[in-house]
């Protein structure tokens, strides 16, 4: 079972998920990451934070010198899985023709995100 985030957690694991040209992310990057996402964090919060990715089982920490490298244990796939699993159960009680419903309905889609989900269900038909 993977944990859920807090939105502060989130948004450090959206950074290193992000950091794709990278096998490991640096607390530097992850301190700019914040700063340019407009969510600027103290050094000690984002330390604490961190140590709660890790003892959560998200991160992987390694010490260079006196610098750590984190290492993403859950990818950003799994996790969204995990998620929208959790949030259709609770939500819609499992039924999925309710949340697409409600996205047709509700007028919450683009039209160019309503042209993809289409050809996606096709797409899951022939499979």
């Amino acid at each position: 079972m993977i944990p859920q985030l807090s939105d502060a957690e989130l948004e450090i694991m959206k950074i290193i998920w992000g950091n794709r040209s990278q096998e490991v992310t640096r607390f530097p990057y992850i301190m700019d990451g914040l700063a340019a996402r407009g969510k600027p964090c103290q050094k000690n919060t984002l330390i604490v934070l961190l140590s709660r990715l890790i003892n959560k089982g998200f991160l992987n920490a390694r010490k260079i010198g006196r610098r750590n490298e984190y290492t993403p244990l859950v990818s950003e796939a799994e996790y969204q899985a995990v998620q929208t699993k959790h949030f259709l159960d609770k939500i819609y009680e499992g039924n999925a023709t309710g949340l697409v419903s409600t996205l047709i309905s509700g007028d919450l889609l683009t039209d160019e995100e309503y042209g993809e989900l289409k050809k996606l269900l096709e797409r899951g038909r022939e499979k």
